[in-house]
């Protein structure tokens, strides 16, 4: 009855938050599969300390294909209750931002429905919040050994000259940190290279190609534990999505019978297939397009 109501409405969707330890991808699938119940499901993989790794990719989305192939999940890098995925996984990296750029191309390009975290267009890190200004009951009970979740529930900044940059006229629920000013949206609105620009240019190229947003996944096994490979298909359209999440530039080995024409409109230069091998610069993406299947 639930779905039936938001089927009047052709604009709405549900998203469901549940599971558990034990039978989390069955329930998934059971509130997800056909056209009865949700949607789609709020994932939960990629929030814990565990930096991302192309082992941990593959992993998640395979086991999901397996369990609940016929359901649809919604992925996130952050949320109102981790540590942000810039401090989580990109405060050591050499290049945080371009770090930033190729993980979410990255998210922006798995099977399933994608939520951005306030803030994470922008690249904001983890706020440092002193004491007195914490506001999450955990945070406060367990100081210092538990800072709470505060850290990433800062006022979002729209403007750099504005009061609280913008979020209000009022005194905010929590302070905004200077750092976060520095990377406000109408700043980046005139960085070409910004991370807010980035996640658009993604967003956009996402939308134009109907394999990353509806298509089938299926990774293709590489040497290099630093890339991560697949291929997103959907109707006559077959993508091969290629990311590098290191700080050095890779090359491997790639079956030679596979061959890709790069297709533009993402943002990342460089890189591509030639003579059996894939290479990427740091923290590099490439798309291509694999040839349509012969007629039979």
């Amino acid at each position: 009855r639930f779905r039936a109501l938001l089927d009047e409405f052709p604009a709405a969707a549900a998203v469901g938050e549940v599971g558990d330890a034990q039978r989390g991808l069955d329930i998934v699938a059971d509130y997800t599969a056909g056209s009865k119940r949700v949607h789609m499901c709020y994932g939960f993989d990629f929030l814990s300390p565990e930096k991302i790794t192309a082992g941990k990719v593959r992993r998640v989305l395979e086991t999901f294909e397996a369990v609940a192939g016929e359901g649809w999940s919604c992925w996130a890098f952050s949320n109102h209750d981790v540590v942000r995925h810039a401090s989580r996984w990109g405060r050591d990296e050499a290049d945080p931002q371009s770090y930033l750029k190729v993980v979410a191309a990255l998210l922006l390009s798995l099977r399933g429905s994608v939520c951005i975290y306030q803030g994470e267009e922008l690249g904001l890190g983890e706020a440092d919040l002193a004491f007195e200004d914490l506001r999450d009951p955990y945070g406060i009970r367990f100081w210092p050994e538990f800072r709470g979740r505060d850290g990433c529930r800062t006022p979002m900044v729209w403007e750099e000259d504005q009061l609280s940059a913008g979020f209000s006229d009022a005194q905010p629920w929590l302070p905004v940190p200077a750092e976060h000013v520095a990377l406000s949206a109408d700043r980046q609105e005139a960085q070409e290279q910004s991370v807010l620009l980035h996640y658009r240019r993604m967003i956009g190229f996402r939308r134009d190609h109907p394999a990353l947003v509806k298509g089938a996944i299926r990774f293709i096994p590489m040497g290099d534990p630093k890339l991560v490979v697949f291929i997103r298909e959907h109707g006559q359209e077959q993508l091969l999505c290629a990311f590098n999440l290191s700080s050095e530039p890779a090359v491997a080995e790639i079956d030679a019978t596979v061959s890709a024409a790069a297709v533009p409109g993402h943002g990342f230069s460089g890189g591509g297939i030639a003579d059996g091998e894939l290479s990427l610069p740091a923290y590099g993406a490439w798309f291509g397009r694999l040839p349509e299947p012969a007629s039979a």
